[in-house]
Protein backbone atom coordinates (compact mmCIF):
# COMPACT_ATOMS: atom_id res chain seq x y z
CA UNK A 1 0.00 0.00 0.00
CA UNK A 2 3.12 2.50 1.16
CA UNK A 3 4.57 2.03 -2.16
CA UNK A 4 1.55 2.74 -4.40
CA UNK A 5 0.66 6.37 -2.21
CA UNK A 6 4.51 6.91 -2.97
CA UNK A 7 4.00 6.17 -6.72
CA UNK A 8 0.63 8.03 -6.85
CA UNK A 9 2.05 11.42 -4.78
CA UNK A 10 4.83 11.00 -7.23
CA UNK A 11 2.86 11.11 -10.46
CA UNK A 12 0.38 13.67 -9.31
CA UNK A 13 3.79 15.82 -8.67
CA UNK A 14 5.28 15.18 -12.26
CA UNK A 15 1.70 15.94 -13.96
CA UNK A 16 0.98 19.27 -11.74
CA UNK A 17 4.89 20.26 -12.51
CA UNK A 18 3.91 19.52 -16.70
CA UNK A 19 1.37 21.40 -16.35
CA UNK A 20 2.96 24.39 -14.99
CA UNK A 21 5.95 24.10 -17.41
CA UNK A 22 3.55 24.14 -20.16
CA UNK A 23 2.14 27.94 -18.87
CA UNK A 24 5.86 28.99 -18.90
CA UNK A 25 6.75 27.36 -22.17
CA UNK A 26 3.30 28.55 -23.70
CA UNK A 27 4.02 32.42 -22.45
CA UNK A 28 7.70 32.12 -23.83
CA UNK A 29 6.62 31.49 -26.79
CA UNK A 30 3.81 33.94 -27.08
CA UNK A 31 5.31 37.58 -26.81
CA UNK A 32 2.88 40.45 -24.99
CA UNK A 33 1.57 43.21 -27.59
CA UNK A 34 2.70 46.41 -27.56
CA UNK A 35 -0.32 48.56 -26.73
CA UNK A 36 -0.31 52.27 -26.90
CA UNK A 37 -3.21 54.82 -26.55
CA UNK A 38 -3.47 56.48 -30.39
CA UNK A 39 -6.34 59.15 -29.86
CA UNK A 40 -8.99 60.59 -27.53
CA UNK A 41 -11.65 61.97 -28.84
CA UNK A 42 -13.82 64.07 -26.62
CA UNK A 43 -17.80 62.73 -27.79
CA UNK A 44 -19.45 65.03 -25.52
CA UNK A 45 -18.42 67.55 -22.42
CA UNK A 46 -20.69 69.27 -20.16
CA UNK A 47 -20.55 70.07 -16.24
CA UNK A 48 -22.47 66.89 -15.68
CA UNK A 49 -21.13 64.28 -18.16
CA UNK A 50 -18.28 63.65 -20.07
CA UNK A 51 -17.60 61.00 -22.91
CA UNK A 52 -14.41 60.05 -24.23
CA UNK A 53 -14.15 57.62 -27.13
CA UNK A 54 -10.66 56.50 -26.22
CA UNK A 55 -8.64 54.40 -29.48
CA UNK A 56 -5.60 52.12 -28.63
CA UNK A 57 -3.14 50.65 -31.22
CA UNK A 58 -2.15 46.83 -30.72
CA UNK A 59 1.09 45.97 -32.40
CA UNK A 60 1.19 41.71 -32.23
CA UNK A 61 4.94 40.77 -32.54
CA UNK A 62 4.23 37.64 -32.73
CA UNK A 63 4.46 35.42 -36.36
CA UNK A 64 0.80 34.09 -35.73
CA UNK A 65 -2.50 36.22 -34.83
CA UNK A 66 -3.60 37.26 -32.17
CA UNK A 67 -6.83 36.56 -30.45
CA UNK A 68 -7.84 39.30 -28.40
CA UNK A 69 -10.82 38.69 -26.33
CA UNK A 70 -10.21 41.34 -23.02
CA UNK A 71 -8.69 44.82 -22.58
CA UNK A 72 -8.17 46.16 -18.53
CA UNK A 73 -6.65 49.47 -18.90
CA UNK A 74 -5.85 52.07 -16.53
CA UNK A 75 -5.16 55.44 -18.37
CA UNK A 76 -3.71 58.47 -16.76
CA UNK A 77 -3.31 62.49 -17.78
CA UNK A 78 -0.71 64.14 -16.76
CA UNK A 79 -0.34 61.91 -13.99
CA UNK A 80 -3.49 61.80 -12.34
CA UNK A 81 -6.20 59.26 -12.71
CA UNK A 82 -8.48 59.59 -16.05
CA UNK A 83 -10.27 56.46 -16.82
CA UNK A 84 -10.14 52.47 -16.41
CA UNK A 85 -12.08 49.70 -16.89
CA UNK A 86 -12.02 46.48 -18.40
CA UNK A 87 -14.11 45.22 -21.53
CA UNK A 88 -14.74 42.18 -23.58
CA UNK A 89 -13.56 42.65 -27.55
CA UNK A 90 -13.11 40.01 -30.17
CA UNK A 91 -10.65 41.08 -32.62
CA UNK A 92 -7.97 39.79 -34.12
CA UNK A 93 -4.45 41.14 -34.40
CA UNK A 94 -2.66 39.79 -37.65
CA UNK A 95 0.77 38.16 -37.07
CA UNK A 96 3.08 41.29 -36.83
CA UNK A 97 0.70 43.88 -37.87
CA UNK A 98 -1.56 46.54 -35.81
CA UNK A 99 -4.72 46.86 -34.93
CA UNK A 100 -7.37 49.52 -33.25
CA UNK A 101 -9.24 49.15 -29.98
CA UNK A 102 -12.17 51.62 -29.27
CA UNK A 103 -13.58 51.83 -26.39
CA UNK A 104 -16.20 54.95 -25.23
CA UNK A 105 -15.99 55.73 -21.72
CA UNK A 106 -18.78 58.20 -19.91
CA UNK A 107 -17.19 59.91 -16.97
CA UNK A 108 -18.44 62.75 -14.77
CA UNK A 109 -14.85 64.56 -13.87
CA UNK A 110 -16.70 66.87 -12.09
CA UNK A 111 -17.37 64.15 -9.33
CA UNK A 112 -14.37 62.32 -9.56
CA UNK A 113 -11.57 64.81 -9.86
CA UNK A 114 -12.93 68.56 -10.99
CA UNK A 115 -9.03 68.99 -11.86
CA UNK A 116 -9.03 66.96 -14.58
CA UNK A 117 -11.25 69.12 -16.40
CA UNK A 118 -8.27 71.76 -16.51
CA UNK A 119 -6.27 69.09 -18.11
CA UNK A 120 -9.04 67.76 -20.58
CA UNK A 121 -9.35 71.72 -21.50
CA UNK A 122 -5.70 72.27 -21.69
CA UNK A 123 -5.04 68.95 -23.61
CA UNK A 124 -7.30 70.16 -26.25
CA UNK A 125 -4.70 72.84 -27.07
CA UNK A 126 -1.31 71.11 -26.35
CA UNK A 127 0.43 67.66 -25.76
CA UNK A 128 0.01 66.37 -22.49
CA UNK A 129 1.88 63.06 -20.61
CA UNK A 130 -0.05 60.10 -20.17
CA UNK A 131 0.44 56.80 -19.16
CA UNK A 132 -1.34 53.67 -19.70
CA UNK A 133 -1.19 50.48 -18.32
CA UNK A 134 -3.26 47.17 -17.93
CA UNK A 135 -3.65 43.84 -19.09
CA UNK A 136 -4.74 41.77 -22.81
CA UNK A 137 -6.31 38.43 -22.63
CA UNK A 138 -5.96 36.72 -25.88
CA UNK A 139 -7.91 33.39 -26.82
CA UNK A 140 -5.04 30.68 -27.13
CA UNK A 141 -4.56 27.60 -24.53
CA UNK A 142 -2.69 28.11 -21.63
CA UNK A 143 -2.19 31.83 -21.82
CA UNK A 144 -2.79 34.25 -18.83
CA UNK A 145 -3.52 37.77 -19.76
CA UNK A 146 -0.38 39.70 -20.49
CA UNK A 147 0.43 42.96 -18.81
CA UNK A 148 0.92 45.99 -20.89
CA UNK A 149 2.60 49.73 -20.18
CA UNK A 150 3.18 53.01 -22.18
CA UNK A 151 3.95 56.39 -21.83
CA UNK A 152 3.62 59.16 -24.01
CA UNK A 153 2.13 62.37 -25.18
CA UNK A 154 -1.41 63.25 -26.57
CA UNK A 155 -3.80 65.77 -27.64
CA UNK A 156 -7.46 65.30 -26.66
CA UNK A 157 -9.63 66.11 -30.17
CA UNK A 158 -13.15 66.70 -30.45
CA UNK A 159 -15.09 64.00 -32.46
CA UNK A 160 -15.57 66.65 -35.32
CA UNK A 161 -11.59 67.54 -35.70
Amino acid sequence: MRTQTVVNVTGMMLVMGWLSGCATVTESVVSAPDVSLRNVHVARLDLSAQTFVLSFDVTNPNPFPLPVNMIDYGVKLDGRRFASGETDCKIMVPAGSDSEIAISVDLNLLKTDPELLFIVRDAARGDIPYTLEGRMGVDLPATRPMRFEHEGLIRLQALAD
